[in-house]
């Protein structure tokens, strides 16, 4: 796991610096604290950086970048190859000279035979950035969930591309402005929908897509990769259950194997939640030492504390299990989580993801997670939810909102009355608009949270704009199919991959994801809604059926928890004070955008507890303090 960075010149412009490039390199040394790089082409055209986390091959003949052999072509590369020996075996077969033992290298020979198809071949998690002097000519490319991210400026001079957007900021010949226009858009969803960004001229490879970019600026992309999901009418074919459970039973354990390749110390996020059971339980079987095991919670808050079904867990495989137990304020966090987010971030489940990765590394280099298993196999609880609502009559909103409205506001957002409640409001919308209200944190309220001055300068909020270029092949879907489809294509990659991947390297931590194994989600794509949800509600009923002798009894009965913090306690408690000067001061750079008697009703509403607001409250705080950080940023200060 490394960070990359460098700059493309086009043609008739300013030679590439190496101080440039060094520049920002130096801003990515949290992703790589082992070794650095740089390469500068002897004509100026174009500079790769390069910073090493050391995890295969720690040899220095494995450092970046990488030429092939007549050094013609280099490659800076930031993740993991996990078929790379069966390919490097295949190319020192057809006459190719290694010089390393690394993944790293087998690009840049792979590159040679396949031309821009050598990425069609790749099994990974990768940011890959090559330069072929020969054709003068770069090109990009993103693995295909978009596990690891990759971005791009460009001018009419230029282009510079980065692991983090922060390493522009170093860039002495680029200015980097904020992008207002994203604003509406982040108060919806808590991130920036890709592959636009919170900066203008800035933009992300798309995941599974390939970008080159010639010597006279031109560019083109491909997308290489796509997940699909079978037409509604094919969900009625016949398929062999008992076959299709042996089979996800294989590809798991097959993608938990591919994941354990190593030549540093490794170990396992254990939440105690289904999925990282899975994946600690067949890591069991697969290693001959213990697991090293790593689960964190919050004093005084068992609604946000799943550490004694993580210690369950452990106990079960025998794992080396440490447990974290905080009681942290999250003010000493947010600017740090800001800054390697490189802007606001709406998700406070970031907060738990940094702590236990900052503590996590003083055990080990590279931790196995249970991401993707919800948007796999339909682990969210909004899914069923949204499927119930499809099946009831129109009346039944009105009367669970009546049947509610004696009750008193719940203590936090994941109380049932809470969820009943918003389940009420919304059961009526459209499919997909519903899964989108049950998720954003602000919807129908956004009109009135603008300020006037500022919402006259933009268009019209289009609150389902990220799934408009998906619209027609989501419509042939089943409603599962669409929900799923749906959520892998914008919350996976905007929110949980953004926030597992800067939480995780800003520790100088890597981090794997089996359950986002190339194979089996292709395969879990295919089968039948009702294996992987119930009418009932039974979530993930086949990956239950594949692992029944694995997981215990009482995890396997428990409901989903998810990684949270209580922020509706805190805001009314010992950051009480702080989230009333910082978002309500007279100064507060949002108010610009935000209108101020609006905020101040939000805040007033939660502190007497006629709702909770603890979510909200932290996306419009990220907000102000980027605001107020962007400036000494733009300096190049940090």
């Amino acid at each position: 796991m490394c960070g990359i960075c460098g700059e493309m010149s086009f043609d008739g412009g300013r030679p590439v610096s190496a101080d440039a490039v060094r520049a920002m390199r130096d801003r990515l040394v949290h992703r790589g604290p082992d070794a650095e790089g740089i390469f500068v082409a002897p004509d100026g055209a174009a500079g790769l950086g390069f910073r090493r986390l050391q995890i295969i091959d720690l040899s220095p003949s494995a450092n970046q970048p990488m030429p092939n052999e007549d050094g013609s072509v280099h490659v800076v590369f930031n993740g993991e190859i996990y078929n790379f020996k069966p390919i490097r075996e295949r190319l020192l077969a057809a006459g190719h000279r290694f010089r390393s033992h690394s993944d790293t290298e087998v690009i840049v020979h792979l590159y040679e035979d396949k031309g821009d198809a050598f990425v069609d071949e790749l099994e990974g998690m990768f940011a890959i950035a090559l330069w072929d002097a020969r054709r003068r000519r770069l090109l990009l490319a993103r693995d295909r969930a978009g596990k690891k991210p990759l971005f791009f400026y460009r001018d009419r001079r230029r282009l510079a591309f980065a692991s983090e957007m922060k390493a522009f900021f170093a860039h002495p010949d680029i200015r980097i402005a904020q992008n207002d226009a994203i604003i509406p858009s982040y108060l919806v969803y808590g991130y920036v929908p890709g592959p636009g960004t919170a900066y203008r001229d800035v933009t992300q490879v798309e995941p599974g897509t390939v970008v080159t970019i010639d010597g006279d600026g031109s560019s083109a992309q491909r997308v290489y990769w796509r997940l699909r999901y079978p037409e509604a009418p094919e969900q009625n074919r016949a398929v062999d259950h008992r076959a299709a459970v042996g089979r996800v039973r294989t590809l798991v354990t097959q993608a938990v194997e591919r994941r354990l390749v190593s030549d540093v110390p490794l170990g396992a996020f254990l939440s105690g939640g289904l999925d990282s059971t899975i994946v600690v339980g067949v890591m069991a079987g697969l290693m001959r030492e213990p697991v090293k095991t790593f689960s964190i919670g919050f004093e005084g808050d068992p609604a946000y504390d799943e550490t004694e079904y993580a210690r369950e867990v452990s106990e079960r495989f025998k794992t080396a299990h440490t447990e974290f137990r905080v009681t942290p304020s999250a003010i000493d966090l947010l600017d740090t989580l800001i800054w390697h987010h490189d802007g606001p971030f709406g998700d406070s489940s970031a907060i738990p993801t940094y702590l236990v990765s900052q503590m996590t590394r003083r055990h080990v280099t590279v931790v196995l997670t249970g991401d993707g298993g919800d948007e796999a196999f339909a682990g969210y609880r909004r899914f069923h939810a949204s499927l119930v609502a499809e099946r009831l009559p129109a009346w039944t909103g009105s009367a669970l909102a009546a049947l509610l409205a004696p009750w008193p506001a719940s203590p936090n957002e994941r109380h049932w009355v809470s969820r009943g409640r918003r389940f009420a409001r919304h059961m009526n919308l459209p499919l997909l608009e519903r899964l989108t209200r049950w998720s954003a944190f602000f919807y129908e309220d956004l009109d009135r949270l603008l300020a006037p001055a500022f919402a006259a300068t933009q268009p019209a909020v289009d609150r389902l704009a990220p799934l408009r270029g998906d619209a027609g092949e989501l419509a042939s879907l089943s409603p599962l199919g669409r929900l799923l489809l749906a959520t892998f294509r914008t919350y996976l990659p905007g929110d949980l991959l953004v926030k597992t991947d800067r939480m995780t390297m800003a520790n100088s931590l890597e981090a794997r994801s089996p359950f986002l194994d190339r194979e089996l989600l292709e395969y879990a794509a295919t089968l039948p809604d009702a294996w992987k949800l119930s009418r009932a509600g039974r979530t993930k009923v086949i990956l239950r059926q594949a692992f029944a002798d694995l997981i215990p009894d009482r995890i396997n009965r428990r409901g989903k928890m998810g990684f949270g913090v209580p922020l509706d306690r805190w805001f009314r408690g010992e950051l009480r004070g702080y989230l009333r000067d910082t978002l309500l001061a007279a100064n507060a750079r949002c108010h610009a955008y935000l209108d101020r008697a609006e905020l101040e009703r939000l805040v007033g509403r939660h502190e007497s507890g006629a709702a909770n607001l603890g979510q909200q409250l932290w996306c419009l705080l990220t907000l102000e303090r980027w605001l107020c950080l962007l400036p000494e940023w733009q300096k190049g200060a940090r």
